[in-house]
C-alpha cells in the first residue's frame, strides 16, 4: 500500500473541504470493507485518506414524516437487526441479511455499500472500468465475461453493478442525499448510478468532493415486495443475479409494479418491460412467467454469460410470485 495522509472530520462541512477535486487525490473511508481492499491491491492510491466514522449526524435510523432516513454510516448490522426494517420494509431487510456474512455486516455501512466499486476481476486487477487491450479491442469481450453485464452493455461499461441491497431500495422508490461544496442536493436512487462511457468518468453520480450522507425510503405503502437472489452455492456469495419487485393492488390486480434486476447491467437495471408485463393483470404463474420473459426481452449477453438470461427470467418471475403471495408486505403494522 502507498503511504497516504489521513484525516478524521467530525462533521459533513470539514469532511468536503478536505476532499479533493479529482478522483486520484482523496478518498472516503467508511467501514473500509471495500477501499482498504482496493488500495491493497494498488488499484487505487489516494494522496489522502478521508475517514469519516467520526461524523455523529452519519449514523442511526430515524422514522417521520419522510418514511425512514438512514445515515450513510449505518452498518449493515444495524439495519438487519432493526425492527422498523423488518417492520416496513421487509424485502430491504430481507436483502440487507443476503448481502454479507455476519462480520462484513458489522463493519460495511449502507453508504459504502452504495458507493463500492465494480467486482469485475479486470477493474479489481488494475485495467480500470472499460478495459481494453493494446490494440484497443475490449478485454471482456475478447476473455472471461462469465459474470459480466446481459443488459446496458452497448458501450465499453460491461462490469455488473455490484450492491445486492440498492435493487430493493430502488423497489421501494429510495432517495439518496449528498453533500459537496454547495451544500445537500438528493437524487433518486436509482438515477445516482450511471454508465461510464470512458475511463475518465465514474459509475456513481458523484463527485470527487462530494460525499453520501443520507438514504431515505419513502413511508411505507400498502404494497407487496420481495427480494429474489440466484447464487452458486448457499453459503454466502456474490449474486449471478438477483431481482427485487414492488406490487402496488387493485384487489387481485396489479395496480402499478416495479422491477428491478441486480446483476444484469452496469447499474441496477429497472425494467419498464417487465412492470407493463404486470400492469392490470392477476399475478399468476403464466403473467410472472410472461413478465419474466419481458424483463430479458433485450438482453444482449456476452460470449461466455448467455446462462444469466434464463437466470435472470427465473429470478424475475420468482420474486413477482413470492411478492403476490405476500411473502415481504410493507407498510404499517
Amino acid at each position: 500500500m502507498r503511504a497516504f495522509e489521513y484525516t478524521s472530520p467530525t462533521t459533513r462541512q470539514q469532511a468536503v473541504e478536505l476532499l479533493a477535486g479529482s478522483w486520484d487525490q482523496s478518498a472516503v473511508l467508511a467501514g473500509g470493507t471495500d477501499l482498504l481492499s482496493l488500495m491493497k491491491d494498488d488499484v487505487v492510491a489516494p494522496k489522502r485518506v478521508v475517514n469519516i466514522k467520526d461524523i455523529r449526524e452519519l449514523h442511526g435510523v430515524r422514522f417521520g414524516p419522510r418514511g425512514m432516513q438512514i445515515g450513510a454510516l449505518t452498518s449493515l448490522g444495524e439495519l438487519a437487526d432493526h425492527p422498523l426494517v423488518r417492520q416496513h420494509y421487509p424485502a430491504f431487510g430481507d436483502a440487507v441479511v443476503e448481502a454479507a456474512s455476519q462480520q462484513i455486516r458489522n463493519m460495511a455501512t449502507l453508504g459504502g455499500n452504495i458507493c463500492q466499486r465494480p467486482r469485475c476481476w479486470y477493474f479489481r486487477s488494475g485495467f480500470g472500468l472499460t478495459p481494453k487491450t493494446p490494440e484497443g479491442k475490449s478485454l471482456v469481450e475478447e476473455g472471461d465475461n462469465r459474470y459480466h453485464a446481459i443488459l446496458g452493455n452497448d458501450g465499453a461499461a460491461l462490469f455488473v453493478s455490484p450492491s445486492s441491497i440498492v435493487p430493493a431500495m430502488i423497489a421501494y422508490g429510495a432517495r439518496i442525499r449528498i453533500a459537496g461544496p454547495k451544500g445537500a442536493r438528493e437524487v433518486a436512487l436509482e438515477k445516482f448510478f450511471v454508465i461510464p462511457r470512458t475511463e475518465s468518468e465514474r459509475e456513481h453520480d458523484l463527485r470527487p468532493n462530494e460525499i453520501v450522507t443520507d438514504v431515505f425510503l419513502p413511508p411505507p405503502a400498502a404494497g407487496r415486495y420481495a427480494h429474489y437472489e440466484v447464487r452458486q452455492k448457499e453459503s454466502f456469495d456474490w449474486p449471478l443475479v438477483l431481482a427485487a419487485v414492488a406490487l402496488q393492488m387493485n384487489g387481485n390486480t396489479v395496480r402499478s409494479a416495479k422491477v428491478v434486476m441486480g446483476y444484469v447491467a452496469p447499474v441496477p437495471w429497472v425494467s419498464e418491460e417487465a412492470a407493463q408485463a404486470l400492469v392490470g393483470k392477476t399475478v399468476t404463474e403464466q403473467t410472472a412467467q410472461a413478465a419474466g420473459e419481458a424483463a430479458v426481452s433485450q438482453a444482449k449477453p456476452l460470449s461466455r454469460n448467455r446462462y444469466k438470461v434464463q437466470l435472470a427470467r427465473v429470478a424475475v418471475k420468482r420474486a413477482i410470485l413470492q411478492a403476490a403471495q405476500g411473502k415481504a408486505e410493507g407498510g404499517a403494522a
